[in-house]
């Protein structure tokens, strides 16, 4: 039996933006999430998906909502809300399913940190399923400190705690002129 990668994805095709929760492009991305989420976890995901008021996610609460598209389409996103004064708590880090193993993910989660070096925030904290061993990977493979015994049974735990620690983002430079 012969497996092949997946294609990378050239840079140039992706573009990240920010969006607001209520933009179209969103809904579907959300949708497939909380329907894998109930497949793992054996009820239904939605409702926690719609835990955090929308709001949270946008630039006047501290947060941000990114998408990363390929050819204009959504292929995978994210999002962050402010923890607390100098920690943002990622969300809701998905990939569509017919675009997953491409490093988007990755991605994803370096414009976040970014975005949110931007803002200021100092460290990150986030928390995945046991049963999302996919998500923990990536945690562990982009810098994130594992806030729980590692060589425990994930269902023993609950949900896995990490943190990343940022740097802080070089200063803007003013416009000449200006």
């Amino acid at each position: 039996m012969t497996t092949t990668s997946p294609t990378p994805i050239p840079t140039t095709d992706l573009t990240i933006i920010q969006v607001l929760m209520s933009d179209p492009r969103v809904a579907p991305l959300l949708r497939e999430l909380g329907d894998e989420y109930s497949t793992r976890y054996g009820r239904d995901a939605h409702t926690e998906l719609a835990r955090y008021p929308d709001e949270e996610f946008t630039a006047p609460y501290g947060g941000a909502l990114l998408l990363l598209l390929q050819h204009g389409d959504p292929v995978a996103g994210g999002a962050f809300r402010r923890y607390d004064g100098t920690t943002a708590e990622l969300k809701r880090i998905w990939t569509h399913s017919a675009h997953r193993r491409r490093g988007l993910a990755r991605r994803v989660v370096a414009a976040l940190e970014h975005e949110a070096a931007g803002r200021g925030y100092r460290r990150i904290h986030l928390t995945t399923g046991p049963r999302q061993p996919e998500a923990r990977a990536l945690y562990l493979t982009t810098g994130y400190t594992p806030l729980f015994d590692t060589g425990a049974d994930p269902e023993t735990i609950g949900p896995l705690p990490f943190e990343k620690h940022l740097r802080p983002a070089p200063p803007q430079r003013e416009a000449a002129g200006l």
